[in-house]
This record gives C-alpha cells, sequence and structure tokens, in this order.
C-alpha cells in the first residue's frame, strides 16, 4: 500500500508510474478524498474542542452566579456531544473509503523495469544450459504420465473435478522427492530458515501480502471465514506483521513446502490438459524481510537461489524481466524463471522471484528501527518460487524423457529416490 502522504506530494510521479502499469490517473480523486478526511477530522477535532471549552465556561459561568449563561452553555455542551458520534463515524467511513481506495493500487515499479503494455515486453535477462539433445519424439508430461500410468486425471475429476491430478507410485515419489531436495538445498545451502506455517490464514493476513481486497475472486474461502493459502509467501511475510525488528538482525530468510490453493477464476480455456495450471499444487516458497538499502540486492540473491535449482537438475531455463504491464500487483520489479519444456516446444515459467519495497510492510505494519535510530521504518519484502514443484515435475518428465517412454532421475533426486534411477512403466 502507498502512503497517502507520498502521493499529495508525487500525485504526478503516481500517476506517471500507474501509467507504465497501463492504469488511469489516481491521485487527484485520491487527494481529494484525503481532503474530505482531513475536513471531517478537523470537524470533530473543532467540536470536541468547543465542547471543552464550554464545560470550562459554565464553571466560570456558575461562578459568577450567571444561571441563565450557564444553562445555555450545558445546552451547547449536550448538543456537541449528541453531534459528535455523528461526525465520529463519518470520519471513520471516510477513512475506510480511503484506504480501501489507497489498498486498490498497484505499487510503483523501480526505474529499470522495462516499460510494456503484456508478457511481449518482458525482456530476457539471461539464458542458461540447452535443449535435450536426443532425437526421439518429443511428448507433453500427461502423455508421458499417463502412458507410465502413474499419471490419472479421470480418477481426480471424479473425485474433486477438473483442475486436480492424482500422481501415483513412482510418479508421486519422484514430485515428493523435488519437495524435499528444494527445502534442503534452500535451507543447507542458501541460508533460508524452514517453516511449518498454517494453509489457512485470516482476512489481514491476506490483506497484508495484497490479495485482497482486489484479488479474493482469486481465492478459496472456508465456511468459517479463513482463506487457504494461494501461496506460503503469505503466511511466511505475516510472520512479522505488526512487529518492530532490530535492523542488526535483518535480512530474515523464510521457506517452507506447501500446498497451494487458487481458483484460477481467469485462465478459462487456459492449461486445461495436465497439470500446468491446478487448483492444488506443491510450491517450495521464498521469503526475505530486509531494511531499504538491502533489498534490491536481496532480489539478485533470491533469483540465483531459484536458478541453483534448475541448474542442480540440469534444466534449460532463461530468466526474462518482467515488463510493468506484466509485473504482479504487490512488485516493483520481477524475474520470471521460465523453463524449457519439449513437449510445448517453449519455455514456460517455474518461478516468479519479486521485491515489493515496503508495499506489504505498511500493509502489516511491520517496522524495523536502526541501532541508533529513533524513528521505525517499515521492512522491505521480497517473495519467489524456489520452485513450482508440479512444474518442477513436468520438466523432469519432458527433458529426461527416454525413447522407450521411461524417464531418467536426475542426478540431484538420486538421493531422495531410495536407489530408483529409472521410472519405468507400472507393472
Amino acid at each position: 500500500m502507498l502512503d497517502i502522504k507520498w502521493i499529495r506530494d508525487n500525485a504526478a510521479a503516481l500517476d506517471a508510474y500507474l501509467a507504465k502499469r497501463g492504469a488511469s490517473p489516481l491521485a487527484e480523486a485520491l487527494i481529494d478524498l484525503d481532503e474530505k478526511r482531513r475536513a471531517v477530522i478537523q470537524k470533530a477535532q473543532d467540536m470536541q474542542s468547543r465542547r471543552n471549552a464550554a464545560s470550562k465556561e459554565i464553571g466560570a459561568a456558575m461562578a459568577a452566579k450567571n444561571a441563565e449563561l450557564a444553562e445555555k452553555l450545558k445546552a451547547e455542551v449536550s448538543a456537541i456531544k449528541d453531534q459528535l458520534p455523528a461526525a465520529e463515524e463519518e470520519e471513520r467511513q471516510v477513512t475506510a473509503e480511503l484506504n480501501d481506495a489507497l489498498s486498490r493500487i498497484p505499487n510503483i515499479p523501480l526505474d529499470d523495469v522495462p516499460v510494456g503494455s503484456d508478457e511481449t515486453g518482458n525482456v530476457e535477462k539471461l539464458k542458461w544450459g540447452s535443449k535435450p539433445g536426443w532425437s526421439h519424439k518429443a511428448l507433453e508430461h500427461y502423455e508421458i504420465g499417463e502412458a507410465l500410468g502413474y499419471m490419472d486425471f479421470e480418477a481426480a475429476a471424479k473425485i474433486a473435478g477438473s483442475r486436480f491430478t492424482v500422481l501415483k507410485g513412482q510418479l508421486a515419489r519422484l514430485e515428493r522427492a523435488l519437495g524435499q531436495f528444494m527445502i534442503d538445498v534452500h535451507t543447507q545451502d542458501h541460508g533460508y530458515t524452514e517453516v511449518h506455517a498454517p494453509l489457512l490464514v485470516r482476512d489481514d493476513a491476506m490483506f497484508g501480502t495484497g490479495q485482497l481486497p482486489k484479488f479474493s475472486e482469486d481465492l478459496f474461502r472456508t465456511t468459517d471465514g479463513r482463506w487457504l493459502i494461494p501461496t506460503a509467501e503469505v503466511s511466511l511475510t505475516n510472520l512479522v506483521r505488526e512487529e518492530i525488528l532490530e535492523q542488526e538482525k535483518l535480512p530474515l530468510r523464510f521457506t517452507a513446502l506447501t500446498p497451494c490453493f487458487r481458483s484460477e477464476a481467469g485462465s478459462s480455456g487456459r492449461d486445461t490438459r495436465g497439470m500446468l495450471r491446478q487448483h492444488q499444487f506443491m510450491k517450495c516458497e521464498l521469503v526475505s524481510i530486509t531494511d531499504a538499502e538491502s533489498a534490491v540486492d536481496e532480489h539478485e540473491r533470491m533469483t540465483a537461489c531459484a536458478e541453483e535449482i534448475l541448474k542442480r537438475l540440469g534444466l534449460h531455463y532463461r530468466v526474462m524481466t518482467l515488463c510493468t504491464g506484466d509485473m504482479g500487483f504487490g512488485a516493483r520489479k520481477t524475474y520470471d524463471l521460465e523453463v524449457w519444456l519439449p513437449g510445448q516446444d517453449t519455455f514456460r515459467e517455474i518461478s516468479s522471484c519479486s521485491v515489493c519495497g515496503d508495499f506489504q510492510g505498511r500493509r502489516m505494519n511491520a517496522r524495523y528501527r536502526g541501532k541508533d535510530d529513533k524513528a521505525t521504518k517499515f521492512v522491505h519484502t521480497l517473495n519467489g518460487s524456489g520452485t513450482a514443484v508440479g512444474r518442477a515435475l513436468i520438466a523432469v518428465m519432458e527433458n529426461y524423457l527416454n525413447e522407450d517412454g521411461s524417464i531418467t532421475v536426475p542426478d540431484a533426486l538420486l538421493p531422495y529416490m531410495g536407489g530408483l534411477k529409472k521410472i519405468d512403466k507400472a507393472a
């Protein structure tokens, strides 16, 4: 969430940033709302001041034995007392209206983010590895999985409907191995602290990371009013909500391997076959909490951590800098890692790593203080996938496919596979 004081001082800059994101100008409307809020606050304060002054004047009138004036002042105090609740309610309503408007404004991009309207404006930063060297026919993951007998979409549909998958046997183990491999690398080699956090969260947690109120249709809600997390970013980032941290203890780095739940409300007709776009999937999440000075360098570090997973799996990938029109709501800058999928003959996103500035810190009221500082500052937050486990499974299946339809297990996963080096067709 942006600071209304910053908006008042930088109205033209806000509208210029919004234009880069393809959004309409909002500064004037926001400032008008803030003026209205200020006027209402001033009105309530003036009423309070007059009530206090009149109360003192009553004592003076009574001391002077001016009963008529005392009664007149008493009537004025009583009237103000009756009017104050309405004024205070008006203040609450106008403040809520302003906060709601502020909560729906996307973050402002960093100056080095490429300007563009959609994914066609994204810029390749680097490419690593190469496509598989084999000459046999490439297949999509669902063709491979069904032929092996370990991937069952019909059973999933009977149980839960579309956009679910049942994995069995050796493929289920391979997905589990991928998740364990990722969490081990990030905790043992990259210094992240593993967290087992709630999958069900309250409204204020979703608001803190920016999913609410704007993106409620993308979420699943339970009958008791909680939300299923769309990413462990929500739980991990909110660990510091309403806290004041010591700057010398930053950065904090958290990771979690969790199921994630998304309604995919805006993806009708997209990736309907297979398990690329699911309502339920596993993901290894990375979150960093930093000070203002460290955030940009931390973004590069986090992206490199996610890249390391793909490197150790021997998967061809590229890193894309997202343009202003393709970047997420809370991000100031985002790198997408896109892995090569031979079956689709294209790169597909497997991780997004974003630096959010103090956008989430402000929404969570999460702050830090330097050793010699009296004032506090809002923390800066970052999040990224390290990586999406289901999509990593897809990439391994398609890139390690053998001519006979079996899948070679990548060397990095062998310690997690109980001696299994190749996945063959189910007996």
